[in-house]
């Protein structure tokens, strides 16, 4: 039985990870790239590089070359932050593309959490937590 409950929740998400992959797609960009100005719109239009590899899960190597490509189209410029840390920026030509296709993303996902009740918002996230924190706990005592 709860295999079947675990086949329902994998699926679940990887349909949700797959509509996030045809947005972007629709958009004329990659998901690293999405991801990367997303990331970035949420904290103000400029962000540590580092705090991207914690938000998206996605792989350093992969969130590196995505930044490269974003700098050479002039998406994007990098700061030295305090220490080795790296602060990616969005350029004017980077706020226009994020208006288009980040900010239209985070908009809707407010919209649908704007749609639920505290409770529900709450529940989710804290269900949510749990099982990534429980998944990582276990896996890491496997490994």
């Amino acid at each position: 039985m709860n295999h079947q409950k675990v086949k329902r929740y994998n699926c679940v998400m990887n349909e949700i990870n797959s509509i996030y992959h045809d947005a972007a797609m629709r958009m004329g960009i990659s998901n690293s790239a999405q991801s990367i100005l997303y990331v970035i719109c949420e904290s103000g239009d400029r962000c540590l590089q580092s705090e991207i590899y914690k938000q998206t899960g996605i792989s350093r190597k992969t969130i590196n070359s995505s930044i490269r490509k974003l700098e050479k189209e002039g998406v994007v410029y990098l700061e030295q932050g305090p220490g080795c840390n790296t602060i990616v920026c969005l350029t004017d030509v980077g706020k226009e593309i994020a208006d288009q296709k980040a900010r239209p993303i985070i908009k809707i996902e407010d919209e649908i959490f704007d749609e639920w009740t505290e409770d529900e918002a709450r529940l989710y996230q804290e269900l949510t937590e749990r099982y990534r924190d429980s998944l990582k706990k276990k896996l890491d005592a496997l490994f």
